[in-house]
């Protein structure tokens, strides 16, 4: 869990306000849901498969123990309705700077567009990355995410590098 967060936080919505929170293990399920939701993410096997379930969780608890990640996930109604996963990166470069990443990004497909999305942001931007001391706030998007692409420029965030990536075998 992440020093300096001041969690929960309530935020105004299209059609209400809901909750931003730390994920607990009981949010597991829910957090795997939303991954399975989304097109790009199920085509990578995140499908909420059960035998996956005890990979999911050991996911989760690394995160929730680690002094540098956290999970956040937002509740409406008492349902969980989207997540983020924030990760605290020291670095020597840009003087030393820290970088506030952001992963994992899901909002519940029935929830889009209500305002939730860019709440999170927001928030990551102007309360997150200052409190942990953080002068960069980084994401990477899949290229096929062109809509997600549009939301993050709407932001004022700038497609600035080209990422690689590369699968080991596990």
């Amino acid at each position: 869990m992440i020093d300096g967060l001041d969690l929960p936080v309530d935020f105004a919505v299209r059609g209400g306000s809901v909750l931003l929170r730390g994920a607990t293990q009981g949010d597991l399920d829910a957090i795997v849901a939303l991954l399975s939701d989304d097109p790009v993410s199920a085509d990578r096997g995140d499908v909420a498969a059960a035998d996956d379930r005890r990979f999911y969780l050991r996911g989760l608890l690394r995160i929730l123990d680690s002094e540098s990640n956290d999970v956040l996930v937002v509740e409406s109604d008492g349902r969980v309705v989207a997540t983020m996963q924030l990760t605290v990166i020291p670095g020597m470069a840009r003087r030393g700077s820290t970088r506030l990443l952001v992963e994992a990004v899901r909002v519940a497909s029935t929830e889009r567009s209500a305002g939730i999305g860019a709440a999170m942001m927001t928030w990551v931007a102007d309360v997150a990355a200052p409190a942990v001391g953080a002068s960069l706030v980084q994401l990477t998007s899949d290229a096929a995410r062109t809509d997600a692409h549009r939301f993050y420029t709407r932001l004022g965030f700038v497609d600035s590098h080209i990422g690689f990536k590369l699968a080991v075998p596990r």
